[in-house]
């Protein structure tokens, strides 16, 4: 047994696979993407297939289309909210001391009839 790199199944002189023995390729349709950056992605889609509107762009991840001159513009990012941020958005200052007010007398009545220990 010789211990070399050969692959295994492989012959001295064999080539690659040419279209002769795995069939000819399937007709392509080469379509040119633009996004914002000015990246240009060109992915290839069957001929017969649907080509779409939209391709996200390889290299910076922008939204892109097939119009150079007018690229569809980069999302609006929101930034994260927190829980607060949400509540502050539905309530008032006033409506939140109404609502503290509330639920530090209702604590308080229960701690005096001893439903709450500490």
């Amino acid at each position: 047994m010789a211990g070399g790199s050969a692959i295994r199944g492989s012959r001295v002189g064999a080539g690659p696979m040419g279209e002769a023995e795995r069939g000819d390729a399937a007709p392509r349709l080469i379509v040119s993407y633009f996004c914002a950056h000015g990246h240009e992605t060109k992915p290839a889609f069957a001929a017969d297939a649907q080509i779409p509107e939209t391709w996200d762009c390889p290299r910076c991840g922008l939204p892109a289309n097939c119009d150079a001159l007018n690229p569809p513009p980069p999302p609006k990012i929101e930034p994260y909210k927190t829980h607060l941020a949400y509540v502050k958005e539905r309530r008032s200052d006033q409506e939140a001391a109404d609502i503290l007010t509330e639920a530090l007398t209702a604590l308080r009545a229960r701690r005096a009839a001893g439903e709450v220990i500490y």
